[in-house]
């Protein structure tokens, strides 16, 4: 979503958004990861639409949750309305740079960028940077993440899967 084409008011509640943290990575906003897919504000209403990272992920009513208290707390609407689309489907490429550098503070590899034409993927090491990374494990403690390790510094990592449309 483009901020400076925005009304006034969708900047607000965008801004508000930006509050609004994964409960999985509280480093990391919904914004920054990309999920904000449309804020339209009509009259005394706001309607925001998110795309959900992993189809099924089990964090969606809490993320909603978090949204509707945060624009209830900071702004004034008798109406809100929070609902999860899947068109155009999440990828990880809507990974703001920010969001890719709270990732890695966080100790998690961002997506990589570029995703080979075979499917393969490569992600450098969020502790060292090391490229000598491999995977450990494609199943990781949420359906967005794989375990990687690290075999310059020797430590085990998280890495957020790519998904893209044109896997």
């Amino acid at each position: 979503m483009i901020l400076f084409m925005l009304p006034e008011s969708e900047k607000l509640i965008m801004g508000t958004l930006q509050q609004v943290k994964d409960p999985e990575i509280d480093s990391i906003s919904i914004v920054e990861l990309g999920m904000v897919e449309k804020v339209e504000v009509r009259e005394n209403a706001v309607f925001i639409e998110l795309l959900p990272t992993f189809m099924g992920c089990p964090a969606l009513d809490i993320i909603r949750s978090n949204v509707e208290k945060a624009i209830r707390e900071s702004h004034n609407f008798h109406e809100i309305h929070v609902n999860f689309v899947y068109h155009p489907p999440w990828t990880s490429d809507r990974v703001s740079d920010e969001g890719r550098l709270r990732l890695k503070e966080f100790g998690i590899a961002p997506p990589p960028e570029r995703i080979a034409e075979t499917g393969e993927w490569h992600v450098d090491c969020p502790f060292c940077h090391s490229t000598y990374t491999t995977i450990d494990n494609i199943f990781g403690p949420t359906a967005c993440r794989s375990i990687l390790y690290c075999k310059t510094c020797k430590n085990p990592f998280e890495a957020m899967k790519p998904i893209s449309t044109i896997m």
